[in-house]
């Protein structure tokens, strides 16, 4: 006699893929203009309604210059004339960084939410905002770091950092963010005199200055430099 054993099967799984949606105005790309607002026959996606697409045209244009910013625009006519059609040309024509909310008449007359409430939630989904930083990098041979701390040891350090580049040699002073980002660099050797920690100098610092951030640079370059990047090229 052999034992029996049990055998299960295992339920395969599927991989999630993204479902894209196909409704009555996905194959809109845009207005169908030419370079003179001139609007053509059929042209990206759109077919017929030629006076409406080029006063929608025209309306894209103030758009893009903010001549018509705080308006709105109603597109009044029959139902099925292409009123959707070209909101979604205009969305599109605008590109992916203009937000677009396309609303229902019966999210807005629905029981569990106010009329209020429903078109300020929609507006709030249609505003877009692009936050931009400017930040200053710096690299230069590290010449001298000084880093001083109270007696009782209970204090904020405080420190000099001067960095010697191609052109200048600069002093900054030290917050106690950047001490503490440059105590941790294993790069950085240093040693103690009393109450004064001198760290080795001579290695090149790429110095953040408003994340408080520094890493050590290959030796064998000297020199340095100081430039601005936007914050979105930052990694």
């Amino acid at each position: 006699l052999y034992p029996q054993t049990a055998t299960t099967k295992v339920p395969e799984i599927r991989d999630v893929t993204r479902i894209e949606r196909i409704g009555a105005h996905s194959h809109i790309r845009g207005l169908g203009l030419d370079d003179a607002l001139e609007p053509r026959q059929a042209s990206q996606g759109m077919v017929g309604q030629l006076a409406a697409r080029r006063a929608a045209g025209v309306v894209l244009e103030m758009i893009r210059e903010g001549k018509i910013a705080g308006r709105a625009v109603l597109i009044a006519g029959q139902p099925g004339t292409g009123k959707t059609a070209i909101a979604m040309g205009m969305a599109q024509a605008l590109g992916p960084d203009t937000p677009f909310t396309a609303i229902a008449g019966s999210e807005i007359f629905s029981l569990e939410m106010s009329k209020t409430e429903a078109l300020t939630q929609a507006f709030r989904r249609s505003i877009g905002v692009r936050i931009k930083e400017e930040t200053e990098i710096i690299e230069g041979e590290v010449v001298e770091i000084q880093i001083d701390r109270p007696a009782t040891g209970t204090g904020s350090k405080v420190g000099k950092l001067t960095l010697k580049t191609t052109e200048m040699e600069t002093i900054y002073d030290l917050g106690t963010k950047m001490i503490e980002s440059l105590t941790k660099d294993k790069g950085c050797d240093y040693h103690r005199q009393g109450h004064r920690q001198d760290l080795q100098a001579g290695p090149l610092l790429h110095t953040h200055q408003v994340c408080a951030v520094s890493r050590r640079r290959a030796p064998e370059t000297q020199g340095g430099r100081t430039h601005r990047l936007p914050g979105s090229l930052l990694r």
